[in-house]
């Protein structure tokens, strides 16, 4: 490949994004660039502190456990206060606590405080993910997802690599750079970033109407989403195993710990290398079958683990269930923002992001148990049965609501109020045919000349149609130039 057509295809990769977005990459960028809290945090506990590795692990574990409040909260909060005062909360919270940490020296002040910065780390997602959804195009948001991820990614490997070398100045040192690093992400989000939360339809007396409120338990009424919610968890229970039962599965076959990082380094290095080629690849394809084929990744990758048994031969598997990986994440975030309406865009992205969370928090603990009690070969073949059997589900219960021309949550949820200069937006629902009043009866059709009223909700705004492509019912906001431009 030239390096004309290589030029080509980054620039294909990058433009139509509107500048907004591109704040939103750099805030992701800064604020992973400075994430040494989690990177380091195990062994400040063990080599500073003095604490045993039972203890770091249950505080890394509470982490996990704050994420599965932070995300409903998170999405809540999204739809209800906004997006942007959301993700600046949150960030301020975060970087609070990585503050706090260079500073607290007791052993259950520290937990209560990653607890805190696992609720508010996780808490930040719905909106950042919402906010994305808001402003892009549904044809780019995978592409628009998958650029997010691989920004995260790239920031995350940079932290590793520069943490690892700066870890002479101290934990402390590297945990006040990471609050500062947050902090300068919510700067980032406070000057730059529109504001881009629909504004809720309301009835003559002012009150918002029923149909745009929504619960956690309407999210979970979805059957599509909930099946999406689902099969995600049987997913990230399959991706999270590796990083409790690789470094196991190695060691009990001699390897050292070098050999592990060298191979767990794989995945950084494989993600931020091709993470745009093989979005490019998948570009446009169905969705359900994305996420089949990347299930499908995991149990092949996580399966041949058990016929492993060197460092190359472990390397490889890390490399297919990485693919899967990058494969899966801006996919199922895209499938969210599809099935998701409009006004409740944070709650359908806190409930999913819920289920990374938990999976976060469980699959460390069934994996250890497994290693620890039936063995490591049964691990792995879980692994393969749990993801095969996920793959399944995507095409069987997935294809038709996933596919291209299947309405989406946006524009089957009804459309915001607007004001008359707004340019037209998709109409809430397809035109259906009238149906008869008693089944089997013909319907008449109107004469020549005669108008039909049409239907409208008692006190809410009519319904505007828009033109394709937009699923909000308001004029977009005016994006800032970002950073790399807007093509």
């Amino acid at each position: 490949m030239s390096i004309d057509s290589l030029r080509r295809s980054a620039r294909a990769t990058v433009s139509g994004l509107p500048g907004g977005f591109w704040w939103l990459w750099l805030s992701t960028l800064v604020n992973r660039t400075g994430a040494f809290v989690l990177t380091f945090l195990s062994l400040y506990l063990t080599q500073e502190l003095g604490h045993s590795a039972w203890f770091a692990g249950l505080v890394v574990a509470l982490h996990g456990l704050g994420g599965v409040a932070g995300s409903p909260l998170g999405g809540m909060l999204t739809d209800r206060w906004g997006r942007r005062p959301t993700m600046v909360t949150m960030h301020l919270a975060a970087a609070a606590c990585a503050a706090a940490l260079a500073v607290v020296r007791d052993a259950w002040a520290i937990a209560a405080v990653v607890l805190l910065m696992g609720v508010a780390m996780q808490g930040v997602r719905p909106s950042i993910n919402a906010t994305i959804a808001d402003m892009v195009p549904e044809s780019d948001l995978r592409r628009a997802y998958a650029l997010n991820y691989w920004a995260l990614n790239l920031g995350f490997a940079i932290a590793a690599f520069g943490g690892g070398a700066a870890v002479f100045l101290g934990y402390r040192t590297l945990f006040v750079v990471d609050a500062a690093a947050t902090a300068l992400c919510a700067l980032i989000v406070f000057l730059r970033l529109p504001e881009t939360r629909p504004e809720a339809r309301r009835d003559t007396a002012g009150e918002v109407v029923a149909e745009d409120r929504v619960s956690v338990l309407d999210v979970l009424r979805d059957a599509p989403f909930r099946t999406l919610v689902l099969l995600n968890l049987l997913v990230c229970l399959v991706f999270t195993a590796p990083w409790i039962g690789l470094p196991l599965t190695m060691a009990g076959q001699g390897l050292s710990t070098a050999s592990y990082g060298a191979v767990i380094a794989v995945n950084g290095v494989v993600i931020v290398g091709f993470q745009l080629l093989v979005n490019k690849v998948t570009d446009k394809r169905s969705p359900a079958a994305l996420l089949a084929v990347s299930s499908l990744l995991f149990a092949a990758g996580t399966g041949a683990t058990a016929l492993a048994g060197s460092p190359v031969a472990f390397a490889v598997t890390v490399v297919v269930w990485t693919i899967g990986e990058m494969v899966h994440v801006p996919t199922n975030a895209a499938a969210t923002a599809k099935l998701a309406p409009e006004h409740a865009r944070g709650r359908y992205q806190g409930v999913m992001g819920m289920s990374w969370a938990v999976a976060g928090f469980v699959a460390p603990i069934l994996a250890g148990w497994v290693v620890d009690g039936p063995g490591p070969d049964v691990l792995w073949a879980a692994c393969a049965v749990i993801g095969a059997v996920s793959a399944v589900g995507y095409l069987t219960r997935l294809r038709r609501a996933l596919a291209d021309d299947a309405p989406d949550g946006a524009k089957a949820a009804p459309a915001t109020g607007a004001s008359d200069s707004a340019e037209p937006g998709p109409s809430a629902e397809p035109a259906r045919p009238v149906e008869p009043a008693v089944s089997g009866l013909p319907v008449p059709e109107p004469a020549a000349g005669t108008t039909l009223p049409e239907p409208a909700l008692a006190g809410a705004e009519p319904v505007r149609t828009a033109e394709p492509g937009r699923s909000t019912g308001q004029a977009a906001p005016a994006d800032p130039p970002g950073p790399a431009g807007s093509a």
